[in-house]
């Protein structure tokens, strides 16, 4: 503990500044306020499972098409530009949302995609190239203790915006003097999100670029990819292991209040504290990480989070409760940010810094395009065979993730460290 202290003490100014950021989107849209009273806004406007999964896919399918694109424009432009200019499209985009309920008629649900698309965008922008900044600004000893300290941030703020954005449709409808049943109490909290992301734009534009010395423990690494020629097929088994390994999460995340809301007919309050316990679960799970990668390593950490994930979820598919569903939520909500973590830092250190880019963009567009397909295509398997079919979908293509990784990375016959 002592040891872990004294690393938190070496974190410099670039990755303060990149933690407020990390916190007010985790308040904002990253598990907080958006992630609680998005869908039900849908919902309340009138639109079903379909729509709030054809529009949460058009959303992620942006994110993973956009995403190999954002690192390779990190890697010419700077991944602290693209952060920044990713910021400023998640600003303009979460901000028009709510208003395009005043469309004419006719308009309201293109607008409402066009929208989302554009900060999707951004989300890209900014995601595919935070990993890179990081590992840019921080040294070897550092890494797993900062990108676990990042978790842990955006796990606590999204308790926070989960617990308040429960809380604020029912403070503004007795300011409205209308019910729940209406979309204004839902629209204003949105609005409020998308403002409370002008904080972190400021943050961003604070850092500074930092070329820290190369670390003598990763002169191999750069002795394999002296040729710079792509490691095309170490990325390409990373992804596909990341396409499989969050299917999990985009399926609970994605439908969790909507089969809360509209499944078990639970408070709009209720969701949102559950979602906020769920998020608090995530943070001591995210700061112990460290620790455990320490003990195991991150290759046997990635494989057990897979697991604990793939059974957490489990609950909500055969016990119809608000206490299943809770807590399996905190289940899968907690693992995964410690399988989050440990999967960046491993597969960040199996590459020279000249590939990062690369390999981030394509990590998050393999999981765009898995939480995009589970999107899409779970509004239409809760209609036509039920939640249960859905989250049980997700848990058997999670536990396919943690087995592909299991296979190239960890079974003892395949190094392939030593292939790249």
């Amino acid at each position: 503990m002592t040891t872990y202290l004294q690393t938190l003490r070496l974190f410099n100014r670039n990755v303060h500044l990149y933690m407020l950021t990390a916190a007010l989107i985790g308040f904002t849209i990253d598990g907080g306020i958006y992630a609680v009273l998005f869908n039900l806004y849908l919902l309340r406007l009138g639109y079903g499972p379909e729509f709030v999964g054809l529009i949460n896919a058009a959303g992620l399918l942006t994110f993973a098409l956009c995403s190999l694109p954002a690192g390779l424009l990190g890697r010419y432009w700077g991944s602290r530009r693209m952060m920044i200019a990713g910021l400023s499209l998640m600003f303009t985009g979460y901000s028009l949302l709510p208003l395009t309920e005043f469309s004419p008629a006719g308009w309201q649900a293109g607008g409402l995609v066009i929208t989302y698309i554009m900060e999707y965008l951004g989300l890209a922008m900014y995601f595919v190239n935070a990993s890179p900044f990081l590992m840019s600004v921080t040294q070897p000893e550092e890494r797993s203790h900062v990108f676990s300290l990042q978790v842990a941030l955006l796990a606590l703020a999204a308790f926070a915006g989960s617990l308040i954005g429960g809380l604020l449709p029912g403070v503004f409808a007795t300011f409205l003097g209308v019910s729940l049943d209406q979309p204004g109490p839902y629209r204003y909290p949105l609005l409020l999100a998308a403002i409370l992301l002008l904080p972190a734009i400021l943050a961003a534009q604070l850092t500074q670029e930092t070329d820290l010395p190369p670390a003598p423990e990763r002169a191999v690494k750069a002795d394999l990819n002296a040729m710079n020629v792509l490691p095309f097929s170490l990325i390409a088994l990373l992804s596909l292991v990341r396409l499989f390994q969050v299917a999990g999460v985009g399926g609970t995340a994605t439908f969790f209040n909507v089969y809360l809301d509209a499944g078990l007919q639970i408070p709009t309050a209720q969701i949102g504290l559950t979602a906020a316990m769920a998020r608090l679960m995530a943070v001591p799970a995210a700061l112990l990480t460290p620790l455990l990668a320490k003990r195991w390593g991150n290759h046997q950490l990635v494989i057990w989070a897979s697991l604990g994930t793939a059974l957490s979820i489990l609950p909500l598919a055969l016990i119809p409760r608000w206490s299943a569903a809770g807590l399996g939520f905190m289940g899968v909500v907690a693992l995964s940010s410690v399988r989050y973590a440990t999967f960046l830092v491993y597969s960040m250190e199996l590459v020279s810094p000249r590939w990062r880019g690369t390999i981030s963009g394509a990590g998050e567009m393999a999981a765009g395009f898995s939480f995009a397909a589970i999107a899409l295509g779970g509004g239409y398997i809760i209609a036509a065979w039920g939640y249960a079919a859905l989250f049980l979908m997700a848990a058997g293509l999670t536990l396919i993730g943690g087995l592909l990784f299991w296979v190239y990375f960890v079974k003892p016959r395949r190094r392939l460290e030593g292939h790249f």
